[in-house]
């Protein structure tokens, strides 16, 4: 990372911090004392990033001893949740020396996802017993600006294999249950990150988004959930994209400045980036503190498929419809552009293509080829078949996808934010759909979960889940928006508001409640 971007970043935390101190700062800060281990769970688990990162900055709990938190939390939760598959708790022992005090997060614990981002010397198994002893040889650039920030890594969280459905379950690392509910899913692909956050082992986690997928686990976990636009976020230098751009990577977390605040400390090309998309003209920090003014927002209630949408997700977006409103925004109905309806196919060529060529790489450096010991049923599937789709196939898939892109613009001009459901279906329990399932079976049970979501990976909107609903099982039901291609302050702005109006920091799981009370 470069010093301008270093110096950029410091300030806008500065700027963001003074302006949220006197009325959004969310956590109470702790009452222990500097080098005493006195802190408890309770207090650790009470804060959010920003608010950890405070109190090692005024000296009433050392980076050490946050370390030691939340590796204690994880080993108290985990064994109910499995959201940490990979424990790097020596490295993040060991890398303590090197964390700058005066670093923005300095000390604060996160957690990368076991999904192509790399931390040197560390694996990345992608979920698969493929990849489960590949270890990675430099680490990723957006985990370079996680480290220059100050995070200190100190795991993995847990994904289904290759990202591929939105319920975290795997062969290799079981299943990742919701702290809501443990009969629920957390959601996929992010779902150890947004199981973890929401028990509590730590406040933000590290994500990635190629369907849905850290929208789907911020929105059953009670957190927030952007995917960035297209790019906004580095995702090399081991490759310039990611599902030949559906994917993007960022955080799940309880607060939005902690979402607000990551995107600051990690937005930005890296050299050698393929594109990127025109830069902030402030930090996203700053922008929580302005306005949005009177948006005209269009209410989607109609899936793009025609599949049914499930009550809880409508009671959802009508809450939230009605809160625009009375905060004087402009809200009425509206539905997506026919072309929308026939984006699965496409999608579902470019994803299995993106895998694929995963899979060769690995194969070519193993020598050999995979089998049902290696693979998933479903995965390897996508593997054999990859072949049969020809480079005019492929193509004919890209361009069809993007082409969705200048579709959307030239909706969205009388339009300044999307509101929609997060999924047709209401929120699925653990074994709901995984990777084993017969062929046919897996295809029946997968439709309908991203026809609100994939939308935004395939033009590259930035698209946000707000907590603002649970469904009478007390499971939370998020709010999904989107705004224009790189237009990620307009949903800042829209998001603080409805924060200060209906905020929803004292809605969390069960689990992590009980934490706060011990």
């Amino acid at each position: 990372m470069t010093d301008k971007h270093n110096t950029l970043t410091r300030r806008d935390f500065v700027q963001g911090a003074a302006t949220l101190a006197a009325g959004a700062a969310l956590f109470p800060p702790g009452a222990s004392a500097a080098g005493t281990s006195r802190m408890a769970i309770r207090d650790y688990v009470a804060h959010d990033a920003m608010g950890l990162a405070a109190l090692v900055k005024r000296g009433e709990v050392s980076a050490a001893e946050l370390l030691e938190l939340a590796i204690a939390r994880t080993e108290a939760v985990n064994g109910s949740i499995n959201a940490v598959c990979l424990k790097h708790y020596d490295e993040a022992r060991a890398a303590l020396k090197s964390i700058d005090p005066n670093s923005p997060l300095a000390g604060v614990p996160f957690l990368l996802k076991d999904l192509g981002v790399y931390l040197q010397g560390t694996i990345t198994s992608n979920g698969s017993r493929f990849f489960a002893d590949r270890v990675a040889a430099r680490t990723s650039t957006v985990v370079q600006r996680y480290q220059a920030a100050g995070l200190n890594i100190f795991g993995k969280s847990a994904s289904p294999e290759f990202g591929q459905i939105p319920n975290t379950v795997s062969t290799l690392w079981g299943k990742t249950r919701n702290p809501w509910n443990l009969e629920y899913s957390a959601g996929g692909s992010s779902g150890g990150a947004a199981a973890a956050v929401a028990a509590g082992i730590l406040p933000a986690a590290h994500a990635t988004d190629g369907g849905g997928s850290i929208r789907f686990p911020a929105a059953m976990c009670g957190l927030v959930g952007l995917k960035p636009t297209r790019a906004r976020t580095p995702l090399g230098p081991d490759k310039s994209e990611g599902w030949s751009g559906l994917s993007s990577g960022h955080v799940v977390s309880r607060t939005l400045r902690d979402t607000a605040l990551l995107l600051d400390l990690t937005q930005g090309p890296e050299p050698g980036a393929a594109y990127w998309p025109p830069a902030p003209s402030d930090s996203y920090m700053n922008e929580l503190a302005r306005e949005p003014g009177k948006l005209r927002i269009a209410l989607i209630t109609r899936s793009p498929t025609g599949a049914a949408v499930h009550q809880d997700n409508l009671d959802a977006i009508a809450k939230a419809a009605d809160l625009c409103r009375s905060l004087g925004h402009e809200v009425r109905g509206a539905e997506l552009p026919e072309p929308f309806s026939k984006l699965m196919e496409s999608f579902g060529f470019l994803s299995m293509v993106g895998v694929s060529s995963q899979i060769r790489e690995r194969a070519r450096e193993l020598g050999r080829e995979p089998g049902p010991d290696d693979l998933e049923p479903v995965v390897l599937g996508y593997y054999r078949q990859a072949p049969s789709i020809s480079a005019l196939d492929y193509e004919a898939a890209r361009q069809s996808v993007q082409r969705l892109g200048f579709t959307m613009n030239t909706f969205m001009q009388d339009i300044d934010v999307l509101l929609m459901p997060m999924a047709p279906r209401a929120p699925w329990r653990v074994d709901d759909v995984t990777l084993v399932m017969p062929t046919e079976e897996f295809y029946r049970k997968a439709v309908g979960y991203s026809d609100f979501s994939a939308i935004f990976n395939a033009t590259g909107q930035p698209a946000m889940t707000l907590p603002l609903h649970e469904n009478a099982a007390g499971i939370p039901v998020g709010t999904h928006f989107a705004a224009r291609y790189g237009d990620e302050k307009t949903l800042f702005r829209l998001a603080a508001q409805i924060e200060r109006a209906a905020p929803w920091d004292k809605r969390v799981s069960p689990m992590l409640a009980q934490a706060m009370k011990a």
